[in-house]
């Protein structure tokens, strides 16, 4: 089911006039749902479905009691089959390794939404649009409490690059922040906890070149990319509503999109 503060963000969405499309894309859900969701009043809501009943059903009691007890130790499925089969279970295994998943303890870190003062943070990110021979990439970054952002579309992410990028950003947002937050772009981490937990080896240039501008390099932990979430909300707005368009706009034309143009259009 989805959440009632998406529910409410297809409607104010729909309100603004935007189209289904467009508000499918901005939510990441599909048009039909989009739509689904516009004919209902109040949140939406799944049918409840009838229970199914199991060969293991009968010996669910038994099981949750062995879990229970053996707790913190875990016993393997294999071996809770052959006790529920000594008392007469016939089903097979795959049922009963369901149902023992579902009695793992889960645990769920919560996000926790980070928000910084005006001039603290800023999230950049490279964004790939296409490989190969006629790569074309764009910088972007957003700033952590406006989410004011800046696009550069490039045809590499090497270091020169990303370091022109940056003063481009700085130009653009008439100041430098106190920190910049990356991923584990290579251009700017060679290798974590080098020197320690948290500390860091940074790629030399990337380091001078921020020690130069008075700003700290800082990187998310791995696999953890929504700790920059608001610069990569705005590359899900950048692919799906900015350059998807405009590449299907020129394509019809017998066109291809280079960098030039890319630039010139996201400036408009």
């Amino acid at each position: 089911m989805m959440k009632w503060e998406q529910t409410m963000e297809i409607k104010i969405l729909h309100r603004q006039g935007k189209s289904l499309r467009c508000i499918a894309n901005e939510v990441g859900i599909s048009v039909n749902t989009v739509r689904k969701y516009l004919k209902q009043d109040g949140n939406p809501f799944y049918k409840k479905r009838l229970p199914v009943t199991t060969k293991l059903d009968s010996y669910k009691d038994y099981l949750k009691e062995r879990i229970n007890a053996s707790r913190p130790l875990w016993l393997p499925a294999t071996v809770l089959l052959q006790e529920i089969r000594d008392h007469g279970y016939t089903g097979g295994l795959t049922q009963l390794r369901i149902y023992l998943h579902s009695l793992k303890p889960v645990v769920v870190e919560e996000p926790v939404r980070f928000e910084t003062d005006p001039d603290y943070q800023m999230q950049v990110d490279w964004i790939e649009f296409r490989k190969g021979k006629d790569f074309l990439a764009a910088f972007v970054a957003t700033l952590g409490y406006s989410r004011v952002s800046y696009v550069r579309f490039v045809t590499n992410e090497k270091l020169d690059t990303l370091i022109k990028c940056h003063e481009e950003a700085f130009d653009y947002f008439g100041g430098v922040p106190i920190q910049a937050l990356y991923d584990n772009m290579k251009t700017v981490i060679l290798e974590r906890d080098a020197y320690g937990a948290g500390k860091h080896r940074f790629n030399p240039g990337m380091l001078d070149f921020a020690k130069h501008h008075g700003f700290q390099l800082k990187v998310c932990r791995p696999y953890r990319a929504k700790t920059k979430g608001k610069v990569e909300r705005f590359n899900r707005y950048l692919r799906y509503s900015f350059y998807n368009p405009l590449v299907s706009r020129l394509k019809t034309a017998g066109l291809v999109l280079d960098v030039q143009t890319a630039n010139i259009e996201v400036l408009k």
